[in-house]
């Protein structure tokens, strides 16, 4: 039952509120400065977001959790989305915590990637591309000799001996130097490390102690080439931030491009599930981006993200941040370079995760049907006309994914003339070509081809070998044997999906076939009427005649013929 306003008693307190189903699952979570005002606000007649009469609908109760300021507030809304998943709420793609690069709290700290960084340990982050933050850490070791192990070796390990470690464990001389190095780098206050580092080589030129100015000086040179490297100088804190926004779908990107002093540094990107609300989607993203590091001194952004959101980014800085939406000049610029980002960042999400998205409807439908595995699925159709060109033709799909080369077609060459003893025949010359079964037979019909199937199989003792079913286009029913029938949701889109591809296919052969044998039909010509809706106009009116006469009552009277395609029939015949 859709949750009732009239039967909710919320305080007016900051805190966190959950929109919950009748069996526990989560809805929603949402953050409210004062719960009782933001919940009504939900029940408005005019609603702020198209998604919110659809949650009303979906939810029976909803549950508050009261926290000290609105600050606690977002931090615990973004704990419970991370937990529960909810299905209206944006969130990040990767639902695990990003890594962080930490230095330890130690007497010679260690340099760690890490998603979970100890207490007291300084860190930085988090990195959205893991990759990156190793390649950081890689280039730290390798320019600075900081350690990453916990080792007490007295003639120092295998990483000292090749130049990756300074080995404090047997000469600490030196290695808070290092340390410190290290953080102004990662901080991104190279340049005033490297003028005290060169007022100190001065100093100790000045005292003859050459020895001791040129190893500063190869420090120096150190610096300078670690902070060219841009996959550290752009994800680290900067005078302002640049936040790109851009989706398709549910698919979303946030992109934050960092600038200093009017020159683009990097950028961040954070692929994201995305729910229509784009002020959400964003202040998702800063929360996470901003958990663990300073925010800048001004936020360009695409839309407003609200005073609690605001005042938390306020407190990270410890300090006021200029939040803007710029519409002109060159800020304006940069925001939108942010978006252009952003869209590229979507496209290749996109392109990337395809086959993913297509493995993820075969392994949805296989959990639907209960089987173990829907990585291999054969349908076949069949086609003909007048008793004329009579075709079939199978397809299959590999892990949800068409795989053209494996497209069969074949002509019927017994006399039979009905749809089931053609396809009887057409499968039985495919049994035995086969040398690997498939998860899945699918049929183009209903019970009666799914029985008529089921008997030829078992003559050759196959119907238990591997899975049937019959896909009806009524109601997209499916038919398996001692299986009630199943009408198809999204869950079952990739049996969907390859019905209408071997429908294609068929078609497109069957179309080949008699090209050359007769002329075209002008029933062809009209959009939507293949060979199958022709099939049964002919045999319900007995013949061309029969149509050409028939009213577009009569003509929706043939089975598979709606109002809307009769309607296109009669005008295309009678002008």
């Amino acid at each position: 039952m859709p949750v009732e306003q009239a039967k909710l008693n919320l305080p007016s307190k900051s805190g966190v509120y959950l929109f919950r189903r009748m069996d526990g699952r989560v809805m929603y979570v949402g953050k409210a400065t004062n719960l009782h005002s933001r919940v009504r606000s939900y029940f408005s007649t005019k609603p702020d977001r198209k998604m919110i009469p659809s949650l009303i609908l979906d939810s029976d109760d909803i549950e508050y959790i009261v926290t000290q300021s609105p600050s606690e507030a977002l931090i615990l809304e973004r704990q419970l989305i991370r937990k529960h998943k909810p299905r209206y709420n944006s969130r990040l793609k990767d639902d695990k915590s990003y890594p962080f690069i930490s230095l330890t709290k130690e007497e010679f700290p260690r340099i760690r990637y890490t998603r979970f960084p100890s207490d007291g340990d300084l860190r930085w982050g988090p990195f959205p591309d893991a990759g990156a933050a190793k390649r950081v850490i890689q280039l730290l070791r390798s320019q600075f000799g900081v350690r990453d192990k916990d080792c007490n070796g007295k003639d120092g390990c295998f990483s000292k001996h090749i130049g990756l470690c300074r080995g404090p464990c047997v000469d600490p001389d030196g290695y808070p130097e290092i340390v410190n190095a290290v953080i102004s780098v990662l901080d991104g206050n190279a340049g005033t490390l490297i003028k005290s580092l060169q007022d100190e080589m001065d100093k100790e030129s000045k005292s003859l102690r050459y020895e001791r100015a040129a190893i500063i000086r190869d420090m120096i040179g150190t610096v300078q080439r670690t902070i060219s490297q841009q996959i550290i100088h752009s994800r680290f804190y900067q005078d302002c931030d640049a936040v790109g926004f851009a989706s398709r779908e549910d698919t979303g990107s946030v992109t934050i491009l960092h600038a200093k002093n009017g020159v683009i540094q990097g950028q961040v990107d954070y692929p994201l599930i995305h729910r229509g609300d784009i002020s959400e989607s964003v202040a998702c993203v800063l929360s996470e981006h901003y958990a663990n590091r300073k925010p800048p001194q001004t936020l360009l952004i695409p839309s407003p993200l609200g005073d609690s959101m605001e005042n938390w980014l306020d407190s990270k800085r410890e300090g006021k941040i200029k939040i803007r939406i710029p519409k002109r000049g060159e800020l304006a610029k940069l925001r939108r370079m942010a978006d252009k980002n952003a869209e590229i960042h979507v496209l290749r999400h996109r392109k990337i995760s395809s086959g993913s998205l297509e493995q993820n409807a075969a392994n949805d439908c296989a959990k639907l049907l209960k089987l173990d595995s829907m990585d291999y699925v054969v349908c076949f159709d069949m086609a003909q006309m007048s008793g004329e060109e009579r075709v079939g033709a199978s397809v299959v799909l590999r892990k949800g994914r068409p795989n053209k080369k494996e497209y069969r077609t074949y002509r019927v060459k017994t006399d039979a003339l009905d749809d089931l003893r053609m396809m009887s025949e057409v499968i039985e010359r495919w049994l035995k070509r086969q040398d690997e079964w498939p998860d899945l037979l699918l049929l183009d019909g209903g019970k009666t081809h799914l029985k008529t199937i089921m008997s030829m199989l078992k003559k050759y003792d196959l119907d238990n070998r591997f899975p049937v079913a019959a896909l009806a286009k009524k109601e997209e029913t499916l038919h398996m044997i001692d299986r009630d029938p199943i009408v198809l949701n999204r869950s079952g889109r990739v049996l969907v999906h390859a019905r209408d591809e071997a429908h294609r296919f068929v078609n497109k052969y069957h179309r080949k076939r008699r090209g050359k044998k007769t002329l075209l039909d002008p029933l062809e010509e009209i959009e939507g009427l293949g060979a199958k809706k022709i099939q049964s106009l002919l045999r319900q009116f007995g013949g061309r005649k029969g149509i050409d006469y028939a009213s577009i009552e009569e003509l929706m009277t043939a089975p598979g013929i709606g109002k809307s395609m009769a309607e296109k029939i009669y005008q295309h015949l009678n002008g």
